[in-house]
């Protein structure tokens, strides 16, 4: 079997050679946050697993503790990276604390003779930071919701993929510390089989397993901005005229399939020049956004929400009556009018026209009925929902 410090030095060229893979195929083609992070990651990795080979050397006095400080910083970013990939990640300083800490520890705890110095500490903080990135891969897999109709990624596979990984490297340092604790590193069970020589060729497997499953995430988190950009208003983050027709044609297809029917909605905000002349573009511009919101809590995840045009916007209800329609509205309103309260601001009422869509080969012609119902909504007075019934023109 190779010695340690062979193994620790395969570790470092492996852990380079992802960094710089991994830097310049794919953080500078997306430059997404958690990609930075796992950069910042493989570079503590490498920087902390290079130090390690001064040990047994006047050196190890201040590159032991340091080398701690580095690995435990590099755990720290791992989890900064799993936390950015559903929320804001943690700023640097709160990263660097961990490190920080475990590298004091292991300077006072006389490095110069021992190169277990500050060893539970540092093998439970790896642990405790590994733990955490799983706990955050595993929450972001709960909350993942792809949109309905989108075409399978591997997104899912990658994020599983990285949480197993994390996971296992947590467990392995959690039973690392327990018998650390329990006989000490000089015991020939701990140096057989979780000293340096398992550690490293455990971990390189492990690195190359998660920078792969990073590499899947990265791009297909860039092949969905593409596909969010090309399939969504920028303003209000809803389907843009395009995709929502395309996809309610999907919808009335599976509709007639299965002989339901659907209730399709035109909304518009009242008003609405008045807001830009006398409140200015920026006001405008948050009517709608927090019109976009009250639509998205008001409506069901098989429902579709696009912006129509301008002030415009269109619903479709998949498998709702017009008594439902009518509910989605009201709620539509009572969110717009708490929001309005909540914040001090104006915003505009808002019409409504409904009808009845009964098969993709009606879907032009139920949008016409529900503009002409929108259209009599405005008419007599604003600020409220009119259903379509043949007369109305």
């Amino acid at each position: 079997m190779l010695d340690t410090t062979s193994l620790r030095v395969a570790f470092g060229v492996v852990s380079l050679t992802m960094l710089a893979l991994f830097y310049f195929v794919t953080y500078r083609s997306t430059r997404s946050a958690y990609a930075a992070w796992w950069c910042a990651a493989l570079a503590l990795l490498v920087a902390g697993s290079s130090l390690y080979l001064f040990n047994e050397t006047e050196q190890q006095v201040w590159a032991n503790p340091l080398a701690n400080a580095l690995v435990v910083t590099g755990a720290a970013a791992v989890w900064a990276g799993a936390r950015s990939l559903w929320t804001a990640g943690p700023r640097w300083w709160v990263v660097s604390l961990p490190g920080v800490g475990v590298g004091l520890t292991s300077g006072l705890d006389d490095p110069a003779r021992d190169v277990w110095a500050g060893g539970a500490f540092y093998l439970g903080g790896t642990a405790a930071l590994l733990g955490l990135a799983a706990l955050e891969l595993w929450r972001r897999d709960r909350r993942y919701q792809p949109e309905p109709g989108a075409e399978p990624t591997a997104y899912r596979p990658a994020l599983r993929a990285m949480k197993a990984g994390c996971a296992l490297m947590a467990a392995f340092y959690a039973v690392r510390l327990a018998v650390f604790l329990a006989v000490g590193h000089r015991d020939p069970l701990f140096d057989t089989y979780l000293g340096g020589q398992v550690t490293t060729l455990v971990s390189t497997v492990l690195l190359a397993t998660v920078s792969f499953s990073m590499t899947l995430l990265s791009n297909e988190q860039q092949n969905a901005a593409l596909r969010r950009d090309a399939t969504r208003d920028a303003l209000s983050g809803l389907l843009n005229r395009g995709e929502f027709l395309r996809r309610a044609v999907e919808r009335a297809t599976e509709m007639r399939r299965q002989a339901g029917t659907a209730q399709l909605i035109l909304a518009d905000l009242d008003h609405f020049k008045d807001i830009n002349d006398e409140l200015g573009h920026a006001a405008g511009d948050r009517a709608i956004a927090t019109f976009a919101a009250a639509c998205r809590e008001a409506v069901r995840t098989t429902d579709l929400v696009g912006r129509y045009g301008g002030e415009e916007f269109i619903l479709l209800l998949v498998g709702a009556t017009p008594d439902r329609a009518t509910q989605v509205t009201d709620a539509i309103d009572a969110a717009m009018a708490a929001a309005a309260e909540r914040e001090g601001i104006r915003l505009p009422t808002v019409s409504y026209g409904i009808a009845t869509l009964e098969g993709v080969e009606n879907l032009e012609r139920t949008i016409e009925y529900a503009d002409a119902a929108l259209y009599r909504a405005k008419a007599t007075g604003r600020n409220r929902s009119v259903h379509w019934f043949r007369g109305i023109s």
